[in-house]
């Protein structure tokens, strides 16, 4: 899993370089897939429950899983991409989200909210906490800014399957839910929208997008559950 969170983190780099006005989605995606398997890995999204791509990029009010596509970026979007790897049979997932040249103040300040509530409900994946204590962190972080977190999708755990339990809502209260042991391995994502929580899929099947038509923003981490600090196998550099 380290291995594949290093793929993974090296594919997202090369994305957020290429991320710019005028750019497709679908070019983005075929960036990243071409990455993943030029390092011996495999996209580990194409094909899972029918998925048509190797990754989900999501834009604006799409919250997550949007399909790439001829849509071109524009100047002021957000762009979210997620992306699964798996190598030797194991599961790496991350998802990071990225201006599109200049946005505006709030949005800005939506993606730097989204990004502090990864790392502080990151940092309550120790042994003997619970998943109440991280989802807690998350919420309240996030609501203290005037945001609000999405109900209707959570994290996960993950490994030699890209969902496993237990479930990781970005909501919750502190010591409530299953308790963490050292060893487990999550996928911790809060994703954070300006106005309401509330969300629809699109007639597409797989597009996540706010009701409210405002933006949202997605941040993840693929992470090792210790007795000190969590672990995180995505983390090798940012971009």
């Amino acid at each position: 899993m380290r291995a594949a969170g290093r793929i993974l983190c090296r594919t997202l780099n090369l994305a957020a370089a290429a991320i710019a006005p005028g750019v497709m989605t679908r070019e983005l995606d075929v960036l990243c897939e071409r990455e993943i398997r030029s390092a011996g890995a495999v996209p580990t999204f194409l094909g899972y429950q029918g998925y048509p791509a190797a990754t989900c990029i999501s834009v604006n009010d799409e919250v997550v899983h949007g399909i790439p596509s001829d849509r071109q970026l524009r100047e002021g979007d957000i762009c979210k991409i997620d992306l699964g790897v798996t190598l030797d049979g194991m599961v790496a997932d991350a998802a990071r989200t990225w201006p599109v040249g200049r946005i505006r103040p709030e949005t800005g300040d939506l993606l730097r909210a989204t990004e502090e509530a990864l790392a502080r409900g990151v940092a309550q994946c120790r042994a003997g906490r619970r998943v109440g204590d991280v989802g807690h962190a998350i919420q309240s972080w996030v609501e203290a800014r005037g945001f609000s977190v999405v109900r209707a999708l959570c994290g996960h755990g993950v490994g030699r399957e890209l969902h496993e339990e237990p479930q990781v809502p970005n909501y919750g209260r502190a010591g409530r839910g299953v308790r963490l042991e050292a060893g487990m391995t999550l996928a911790v994502e809060p994703m954070v929208n300006i106005g309401r929580h509330d969300v629809r899929i699109l007639d597409d099947g797989w597009t996540v997008v706010t009701r409210d038509g405002l933006p949202s923003a997605h941040f993840e981490h693929t992470i090792l559950v210790t007795d000190e600090e969590a672990e995180v196998l995505t983390a090798n550099g940012k971009g």
